[in-house]
């Protein structure tokens, strides 16, 4: 047992200490056990992995996570070590790298799903070594995955208009302005309560990624839209959107993505879901002249490269500004 523990610790250390430190060390390590018994306890691979995850994932929700993203951080990282079967304190570069090999020829992924992955087992690991857990974080040599970058469109005023035409109530018309003026996410939409809107100025505190707060504001025609659907609801519920059946019951995320679906499909528009709505006015704003810092802060967004990622530049515009730059 004293001979595959002093295995353990030099093989651990082969890549950072030179040949006379690991020798040292593999001397220190045979003196140290000397005149001592070593026994194993048999512990419960699951058990410890169990531990360490469970200890990982409060702590991302301490630092504010969402409940949708912290399943997720689970999942994917049970699957890893259900697949890869070590301790995960053995784990090393070459167990993750074949994972994440064999993980995309069986299930057949783009090179973004095999990133998401990597991302995540590196906050993973990262949080492991800084916790003293792991003396080195085996994902540090696996690099950020290249991925295609893929033009998400916006949607066009045109595109926004058949939208409407295809509605037949007052919610699905207020829906549809509200998230292409606010640029709301569909999570922060459905949260929304009706005591939650100011419609002298025309604007509404949300809750959004982190559980941080911001004011968004809506256009004149999103005050029509939602004065007119409040107006005429019977329920008491405090829900700023709601069933249209009774008893009523608060709209949640897929009641709001089925309803865009159907209406995309009526207007034989592709793609019609929440999120393009908050690339719509990211990509109108900044079009009109919004700095691009006023846009991070009205979508919410921690970092200003994600903020580039929504908005599209228009070719014209740039010809433009070249011709008024540059001549």
């Amino acid at each position: 047992m004293k001979s595959i523990i002093i295995s353990n610790v030099t093989n651990a250390l082969s890549s950072v200490l030179s040949h006379q430190q690991l020798k040292s060390l593999l001397d220190a390590l045979n003196l140290s056990f000397i005149g001592y018994d070593v026994v194993k306890i048999e512990t419960s691979l699951e058990d410890n992995s169990k531990k360490l995850i469970d200890s990982f994932l409060a702590a991302k929700k301490i630092e504010g996570s969402s409940e949708k993203t912290i399943k997720y951080y689970r999942n994917t990282i049970n699957s890893v070590m259900d697949e890869i079967g070590k301790q995960i304190v053995s784990i090393n570069t070459d167990d993750i790298r074949l994972y994440l090999s064999n993980y995309q020829e069986k299930r057949k992924v783009s090179n973004v799903t095999i990133d998401n992955v990597r991302r995540i087992l590196s906050s993973f690991f990262s949080w492991l070594e800084d916790e003293n857990y792991i003396l080195k974080n085996p994902i540090r040599r696996i690099h950020k995955v290249k991925t295609a970058k893929i033009i998400k469109e916006a949607f066009s005023d045109e595109d926004v208009e058949k939208l409407r035409e295809e509605t037949e109530n007052s919610r699905d018309l207020a829906i549809i302005d509200f998230l292409k003026s606010t640029g709301v996410r569909v999570g922060e939409l459905v949260t929304l309560n009706r005591d939650d809107i100011d419609f002298v100025e025309r604007e509404c505190i949300v809750l959004g990624k982190g559980n941080k707060e911001r004011i968004v504001y809506f256009d004149a025609t999103a005050k029509l839209h939602l004065e007119n659907y409040l107006g005429a609801r019977n329920d008491d519920n405090p829900a700023l959107f709601v069933h249209l059946r009774v008893p009523n019951k608060r709209l949640e995320i897929g009641g709001v993505e089925s309803m865009l679906r159907n209406l995309g499909k009526k207007a034989s528009i592709k793609k019609v879901y929440p999120h393009r709505f908050r690339r719509t006015l990211a990509t109108t704003a900044i079009d009109k002249g919004m700095p691009i810092e006023q846009v991070q802060h009205l979508l919410g967004h921690q970092r200003i490269d994600t903020t580039l990622h929504y908005a599209i530049v228009k070719q014209q515009n740039v010809k433009q500004s070249h011709r008024k730059y540059i001549g």
